[in-house]
Formats: structure tokens, sequence, C-alpha cells
């Protein structure tokens, strides 16, 4: 299990609990803001970095000093939408939570796993439960140092020493680098990108060395690049996964969707090779696609404010091991997810959910570095903006569905 920003206060009652309480929710509200009110916001209170591109209508802002997050960024310039959600109480109260500063930002740095044996986020002999959980010091607060940077990059980096579950030290460098995407790169991923689109395409390559003296080996656990994109929910937002199709004798299970509980089919669908998952931001629950299953494309589509967004990921040719992250002791600590889809929503009922948002995460192969050796990954996330009939051939290309079939996938009867 790849746990999101919210693997906390999990229990089966809790999880009982929401699904009964899931048709009384209230109505989704519409989180929509415009990008110049979130930068005046980061730009008061931050160190943050804007690049641009497009004739300034591309925009993205990140914030080195908050972990090198990509905050948010918009299609349309400052007066365009602003797609990423951003937690502004925590981040004006200037307080840490050892737990998790949920500072929001559509690309963030992790590392896995989080639960099981060989978690980092747990310490050793502790039992898996909320009040032990503690996201790791370097992934949770303080800044990315900033190498770099001009109008369309940033370059950042840092130096973490994490102890897992099993009392391994990982020494690690990060090598991040933030860089806008221009039509040639973003077509070159297999996408069209029409005229009359606004549009803005960002990615991170990230990059860890192992820069200790000892081999990270699986008999002492390894550990993962694991970046999650949080964004402002609506509610029409529609979360679209594609999967690779085939019986499960050959290729396991289609989906591990029991995360935080059952479901209800009104939120989660398995159709024929795609997942629909809603991103409402109104009831907590994640699904995660296991490495044989997996395809390097995921996306969402938000019919209120007709944008399509899509997340490309570095995906190796050959199925490979993936953390676990569990929060167990695992029989497999390396059969873990490869994408996850998680959305936000009160723990129990009539409680104030975290944010609300919906959440597109992916995650690198386990590494199995000797000292001096690097593993990298990197996450694409393109926002597309304007008509149905612009958007739609791309929704068909990229995420096999049209949006008349993404629109259809929770539509009341």
């Amino acid at each position: 299990m790849k746990s999101t920003s919210c693997n906390l206060f999990l229990t089966l009652t809790i999880s009982s609990f929401l699904l009964l309480a899931g048709c009384s929710q209230p109505p989704a509200k519409d989180q929509a803001r415009l990008f110049k009110q979130d930068l005046e916001f980061l730009e008061a209170r931050t160190g943050v970095v804007v690049l641009s591109a497009r004739d300034g209508q591309a925009m993205v802002a990140i914030n080195p000093d908050i972990q090198g997050r990509v905050m948010t960024s918009t299609a349309k310039g400052p007066t365009g939408l602003s797609f990423g959600w951003i937690n502004q109480e925590l981040i004006a109260s200037d307080q840490s939570d050892p737990h998790m500063n949920a500072f929001g930002g559509e690309d963030r740095f992790w590392l896995g796993p989080e639960g099981g044996q060989f978690a980092l986020f747990f310490k050793a002999d502790s039992p898996f439960d909320f009040d032990h959980w503690f996201t790791p010091p370097p992934l949770n607060e303080g800044s990315f140092d900033l190498v770099a940077k001009d109008e369309t990059q940033v370059v950042l980096k840092k130096e973490m020493d994490l102890i897992n579950y099993a009392d391994f030290e990982f020494k690690v460098r990060v090598d991040r680098t933030i860089r806008m995407l221009d039509k040639n790169q973003v077509e070159s991923l297999g996408l069209p990108l029409p005229d009359s689109l606004s549009w803005v395409a960002f990615e991170s390559d990230n990059q860890i060395t192992n820069t200790g003296d000892l081999p990270w080996k699986k008999e002492t656990g390894l550990v993962s690049i694991w970046i999650l994109g949080m964004f402002n929910p609506s509610p029409t937002t529609t979360v679209i996964v594609p999967y690779k199709p085939g019986p499960e004798s050959g290729l396991g299970p289609i989906v591990h969707d029991t995360y935080f509980g059952p479901i209800p089919p009104e939120r989660f669908k398995i159709a024929d090779k795609v997942i629909f998952f809603k991103g409402d931001g109104q009831y907590r629950s994640k699904i995660g696609i296991p490495p044989r299953r997996a395809l390097p494309f995921a996306g969402s589509y938000d019919a209120t404010h007709q944008v399509l967004t899509i997340v490309h990921y570095s995906l190796p040719e050959n199925p490979a091991e993936y953390v676990n992250s569990l929060w167990e002791f695992q029989k497999d600590p390396f059969d873990g997810d490869v994408v996850n889809a998680y959305n936000d929503g009160p723990v129990t009922p009539g409680a104030k959910p975290l944010g609300p948002f919906y959440e597109l995460e992916t995650s690198s192969p386990a590494a199995v570095l000797n000292p001096g050796e690097s593993l990298s990954h990197v996450h694409t996330t393109i926002h597309l903006q304007g008509e149905e009939k612009d958007l739609d051939p791309i929704a068909k290309k990229i995420l096999g569905v049209s949006l008349e079939e993404i629109k259809r996938a929770f539509s009341q009867k």
C-alpha cells in the first residue's frame, strides 16, 4: 500500500462509519482559485520561485523552502485557474506537525515505504498506528538547496539521513530538477496539442544517490522515490487510471482498493481497460495499481472547469519490484503499487477533511544501490483547458476513454 498524505487515523470501524455515511456527505464545493491569489499568498510568506513559458500564460510556482515542492500552476497566466491545492491555513500558522505537514502542492518529493518491516514512517518496534506514525523530518520540514534557476527550470538538492523500521540507516542525496516543457516535449509523450487549448506542462526529474558506505539490499530494506500531487477538487472531478487488461492468473489483481476500507460503487468503478474514481474531496478513499497492470499515464477530468489533467511517469519496460507501504508486517515487502489515486474526505462523519483535495501519485521501483550508485524517477504533470471537442481526442488517445464516458461514470441515474 502506498499511503498518501493521510494514511492517518485508519481503523476498520472508522471505515465502516465512512461507508455508511458516504451518501449523507454534504455536496462537494468548488475549490477553484485564481493563480494570482495563490501566488500573492506565497510571495507574502515564502520564498516562492515562478517559472513561465508561452508568453507568460503557462506558469509554475515552486517553493525550495517548502521541501522543494511545486505548489501550483496555471495555463492562463495570473488570472487563470490555480491547479494545485495549497493549505494556506497551515502555511500562515507557522506551525509544524511532526506527524505530517500537509502544506499541499502539485508535486512533492517523498520516499517510501511508509509502513511494514522496512517502514520509514515508524520507528523500530513501534505499533503501526497513527500515534506512532511520523513523516521523516527531512521529508516533512525544511528546505531544498537552490542550486540553479532560470526562467524555465529550477535545480534543487538535499542530503538526507533516514533510519527504517529495521534500524538500517540510509544516507541519501536527492537531486531534483523541475522544468517546464514546451510543445515539442509534450507531443513527444504522445499528446496532440491543438492551438485552441490552453495548457501548462512541467516535470520533476528526481534522482536519489546512496552516499553511505553500505549497499542498499532487500535484506535490510529498500527505498523508492514517491511523487505526490495534490489538486483542487470539484463536484465533477473524476480520476481515470488506465490498466493492462488480462487474467488475474497471469497479471494479478487489477487494483488495490481497500486502503481505507471498501469504496461505494458510486465512487469507484472498474471498466474495460480503465478505472474511474471520484476526485471530489468528499470521501476518504484510495486505490493503487500494481506493477504488472501499470501503464505510464493517469489523469483526471474536471467537467466544471473543463480541465483535463494528465500525469506521465517513467515506467520500466519490464515489471520491477516496488516497496509495500501497508501498515503491518508484510508477507511480501516488495509487492507495492506503482500508481495511486487518493480522494480526501472526513475521517469520521461530520469531521473536517484534511483538505479537501485529491491526489495522483507515482513511484519508482525499489532502489537496490551500491555506494555511489543512483536511481531516477521522472514525474510529469500536464493540465489542458478548453472546449470539450478539443480535449476529447486527447482523453481517448492517452486515457482510452471519451469525456462523455468519464462524465457518465458517476452520473446520477
